[in-house]
């Protein structure tokens, strides 16, 4: 499979995202409040010969599988514990003829209840998995479309590791509709994907890992 060359402005592998692009910052008086959320500017290399749309998909490989610690005062969540992905952005059906999303373009501010999901200026969007996470919420609960960035849990002993994905596709649209997300977006590719491109990044709200 062929790779494609993907940048992110203010991102390099292997370094911290700048809290600018965090959907949780740390402060001196608290463990966790809301930050930027802007989403950064992208660009990758052009997809090969029957390249028909692209798909950006952003992931934290590294959330914990149960929750019952997380940011809790005294207690900490163990680097053993077991790990599953948690989907921060999900954007498909992206033209052939565009190679880059400037910053901003998908998120801008944390938005209460979520960003719309579905047909956006750049694609389609799917549903992260914020929603989830907010359910229990009342003002927070809906459906997150678009970019929403890093949000670890504060007393996480391990380093977040979050995965940037550009694909290109031999297909103009993956016929996706209503609120899907990352697991149905990665399933209507199978078969599909001509080149991708990716970039790994760390972001952490543990002071003990600054």
């Amino acid at each position: 499979m062929t790779d494609l060359n993907l940048s992110i402005d203010g991102i390099a592998a292997g370094q911290r995202i700048p809290e600018e692009f965090a959907f949780g910052i740390r402060t001196d008086d608290v463990p966790f409040t809301f930050g930027a959320n802007i989403s950064p500017a992208v660009s990758w290399s052009s997809g090969p010969d029957g390249t028909r749309s692209y798909a950006v998909i952003m992931h934290d490989r590294s959330v914990p599988t149960v929750f019952d610690d997380a940011n809790q005062e005294g207690r900490t969540i163990p680097a053993d514990l077991a790990r599953m992905d948690f989907m921060h952005w999900v954007l498909v059906d992206i033209p052939a003829a565009t190679t880059s999303l400037p910053k901003g373009a998908e998120s801008d501010a944390v938005v209460p209840k979520g960003k719309a999901t579905g047909p956006s200026a750049h694609g389609v969007r799917g549903a992260n998995n914020f929603g989830m996470f907010m359910a229990s919420n009342p003002d927070m609960a809906g459906d997150y479309g678009g970019y929403d960035g890093p949000a670890p849990p504060w007393n996480d002993e391990i380093m977040h590791e979050y995965v940037f994905t550009v694909y290109a596709l031999d297909v103009e649209t993956l016929g996706l509709t209503g609120v899907f997300g990352g697991t149905e977006a990665l399933a209507a590719m199978e078969g599909h994907v001509l080149a991708s491109g990716q970039v790994v990044a760390e972001y952490t709200l543990n002071p003990d890992l600054a």
